[in-house]
């Protein structure tokens, strides 16, 4: 019988606030991450900064926003009301203190519990907070949420507003990096919703005339839209709606008080009916939702009073009223959808027209599929799916938590060799394994009839649980882990090119990325140090000195599973899968899998690391 574990008064603990935060981060800003996903958490600190600068433009104050970032160091600038000067130290660093609790400060605000600065406070190794109001300013610095100086009262000619410097802890955050990519694309969401607002980011301006249709433009390749962006503007609600002639899942942007829900929610959900209601009146047949959805490229932006989020992070909406003497949201965005956009079809016929061929192609190639979808669904359920091809986790992004944000990850591996190594070292609860037999096939060019005929791909989209779109997917990393080598580069462009023929979204919504592995490990008897590039070999044997051992990975199997756990766990490396804004989806196509034979050769060569070395060496 096992022995019964004491539980007496010593086992109860009181934390304070800012050991709670640093114990339970997940709690306050989702996952933690080193910046190589867009979600991460130190884009979340940024971003909890940069909600009380909105607000304070929200309310009429500071039309410019200054971000600033030079390694781990980033500031944020704004020159709105300035906090209240003796209540400096306390917004940062009291729970349940702060100003969003008095709706007469702020009204339909981003931030409505006050805890997200505190999260940053307590998540950075130095944080420093700066208010000037009325000629005089007040400031704080903090080390980890401990106050280590505080500077009350002093006369300045400095403009109103407030400053934050912080630099995240990187015993939290380990290895991290800001991506700008990812910095730009937030910065560019909150321009987009603010009309007349400026950010600065490192010197570059960021502003929209246009809104959401800004958004759908920089977003989207304009030869790729089907017809000119149908853009509709209302009291509280803003949507921007166009069909790709290419993609053929459904694109969502959703924002509520200027937050990208990017998990939808109660306003996506009744945008998404009150999109097929209308277009059904409209043309007068019951066509199938999936008919009319099909394609879509849209945006919606809504502002309520005291919204309810499903998490701290706020990413899915909560909240089905609107707020005062408003309806539900669901009954407020159909209403503004069935008036407006029924009133814009009227008026352009031309839009109209293209629209509903779209419906009825989307129509026809469902009715030819249908009994090719039915079939390759049993065939993937004979195929044992999660025997075979798929070493599942036990956890599905999707899944709720309690205590934080749930991050799961699919590697698509070739060979037995390395996708055993990766099955013996992986978190078998939130990490899965894909295996595949050789190169997969090249789809460019195909249709998607060829997804349900392909049992590698059948089998792909079955376990990413993707056929209809993004909103079940099943891992929220989708992770190609191949060779560095010639064979390992093809076939990293044929899986792209899989999801850029068949799922953009994808790669559009930041879920798939390159699994970065060590190419060479120097050790002695003492240390062992795994270096990913000709650069970082040099430099660990200058700092091992003598004779290190120095041993080449030609092959994900050859690295043991021992090894391997580093290499996937706290320290895994992963290079996002990014969208050329300048390239149209089909232009990409051409290039990486087209007739273009030298160029894509030279691309794979100039990618290549260990090629390179190879080349240097001899």
């Amino acid at each position: 019988m096992a022995q019964e574990t004491k539980y007496t008064e010593d086992n109860i603990r009181s934390l304070d606030w800012k050991e709670h935060i640093r114990m339970r981060p997940g709690m306050y800003i989702g996952k933690l991450g080193d910046g190589s996903s867009p979600d991460d958490g130190i884009y979340i600190l940024v971003k909890e900064v940069l909600d009380n600068s909105i607000d304070e433009f929200v309310m009429g104050t500071g039309k410019t926003i200054e971000v600033s970032i030079q390694g781990n160091k980033v500031i944020v600038r704004d020159y709105g009301r300035g906090i209240p000067l003796g209540k400096v130290v306390d917004v940062v660093s009291k729970m349940n203190t702060g100003g969003k609790y008095d709706s007469r400060a702020f009204k339909k605000s981003v931030g409505l519990n006050g805890v997200g600065t505190k999260a940053v406070n307590a998540l950075s190794t130095y944080f420093r907070v700066e208010s000037t109001r009325d000629g005089k300013s007040a400031s704080a610095e903090f080390e980890k949420g401990n106050l280590t100086n505080q500077d009350l009262l002093e006369e300045t000619s400095r403009r109103r507003g407030t400053k934050v410097t912080f630099i995240a802890d990187d015993t939290i955050f380990k290895n991290y990096k800001y991506r700008p990519e990812y910095i730009i694309r937030l910065l560019k969401n909150y321009v987009y919703l603010n009309p007349g607002l400026t950010i600065v980011f490192n010197g570059e301006k960021y502003y929209s005339e246009n809104g959401l249709k800004d958004l759908l433009e920089d977003n989207n390749n304009q030869e790729d839209m089907l017809y000119p962006i149908i853009h509709l503007r209302g009291d509280d609600i803003e949507i921007a709606i166009t069909h790709s002639k290419t993609q053929y899942s459904e694109e969502y942007h959703s924002f509520v008080n200027g937050q990208n829900t990017t998990q939808g929610g109660t306003h996506q959900a009744a945008f998404r009916e009150a999109v097929v209601k209308t277009i059904r009146e409209f043309y007068g047949k019951n066509f199938d939702a999936s008919d009319v959805r099909k394609s879509i490229i849209a945006a919606i932006s809504i502002k309520v009073m005291e919204p309810v989020f499903e998490s701290q992070t706020k990413t899915k909406l909560g909240s089905t009223e609107m707020g005062g003497d408003l309806p539900t949201v669901r009954t407020y965005i159909n209403d503004f959808v069935k008036t407006r956009l029924d009133n814009f079809l009227h008026k352009n016929t031309e839009t109209a027209d293209k629209l509903q061929k779209k419906i009825l192609q989307a129509e026809k190639e469902r009715k030819e599929l249908s009994g090719i979808r039915k079939i390759a669904r049993e065939r993937a359920k004979k195929a044992s799916l999660h025997n075979k091809k798929l070493r599942d986790c036990r956890i599905h992004f999707g899944d709720t938590k309690k205590d934080g944000y749930l991050d799961t990850t699919l590697f698509i591996t070739e060979g037995d060799s390395a996708s055993g190594s990766i099955t013996k070292s992986r978190n078998v609860n939130t990490q899965a394994v894909f295996s595949l037999k050789g190169k997969p096939l090249n789809s460019y060019g195909l249709t998607k009839k060829i997804v349900y005929e392909n049992e590698e791909f059948n089998l792909l989209q079955a376990a990413l649980n993707i056929e209809d779109g993004l909103e079940d997917l099943r891992y929220n990393n989708i992770v190609i882990a191949t060779d560095a080598d010639v064979d390992g580069m093809h076939i990293r462009l044929l899986l792209i090119t899989f999801f850029l023929q068949f799922f953009p979204e994808v790669i559009k919504e930041g879920h798939l990325y390159i699994l970065e592995t060590p190419l060479f490990r120097v050790r002695n008897k003492k240390e062992t140090i795994y270096c990913y590039s000709e650069e970082e070999k040099q430099a660990a044997i200058g700092k091992l000195r003598g004779k290190p051992e120095i041993t080449r990975f030609k092959g994900l199997g050859e690295i043991s599973p021992n090894e391997f756990v580093h290499f996937i766990g706290d320290d895994i490396r992963l290079d996002p899968v990014m969208l050329d804004k300048e390239m149209s989806i089909e232009q990409m196509l051409q290039f990486y899998m087209g007739k273009n034979t030298p160029d894509r050769q030279k691309f794979i060569i100039e990618n290549l690391k260990v090629e390179q070395d190879l080349v240097e060496e001899n």
